[in-house]
């Protein structure tokens, strides 16, 4: 029917992302699952929003996700981090793409907003290709010039257990 939305399935098994999930959750990330979340985060937060729009997608995404930790680590970090999971919840993904018009869609990426409004975005194209160390140096810059909350996210003591999937291609089977 026109105007009536069509729910898709999420595109991987639920199981197999959860650990990509729990990577940014230890530090500190909050899970957003429906566009409602993604309104309300946008809405409620003061200051800075960090959003990362995670993925299984290869060696982005094994980038990512520790590249962010470790920025996390840096002594001015985001005053929220939320994320959103590429071709899991579809509507909340969007919501984000909506909020930053003008850069194509892309996964993994972030986007920073301050007060609401875009102030960095980081595309899929500028984290391939980057150690997590290259990454979080590129964070770090944009965390010192648009954020005031003193880091780190976790102590450095919690942040030296963890330990992050590093894999090129993906293996997490559709659904």
């Amino acid at each position: 029917m026109l105007g009536q939305k069509i729910h898709r399935a999420p595109m991987y098994d639920i199981e197999a992302v959860q650990p990509m999930r729990d990577e940014l959750m230890a530090v500190g990330f909050e899970d957003l699952r429906t566009s409602q979340d993604v309104d309300k985060a946008v809405g409620e937060t003061q200051g800075t929003l960090f959003v990362m729009i995670n993925s299984v997608c290869g060696c982005a995404a094994g980038s990512a996700r520790p590249g962010v930790a470790l920025a996390l680590q840096h002594t001015v970090i985001p005053d929220r981090l939320v994320t959103v999971f590429a071709g899991m919840e579809y509507d909340a993904v969007e919501r984000v793409r909506a909020l930053h018009t003008g850069y194509p869609p892309s996964s993994p990426s972030m986007v920073l907003f301050k007060g609401g409004k875009l102030a960095a975005m980081v595309e899929r194209r500028m984290i391939e290709g980057k150690t997590p160390e290259q990454l979080a140096g590129d964070l770090v810059q944009i965390f010192t010039r648009h954020c005031l909350r003193p880091g780190p996210s976790i102590p450095a003591s919690e942040f030296a257990k963890l330990d992050f999937a590093q894999v090129c291609g993906s293996s997490i089977p559709r659904n």
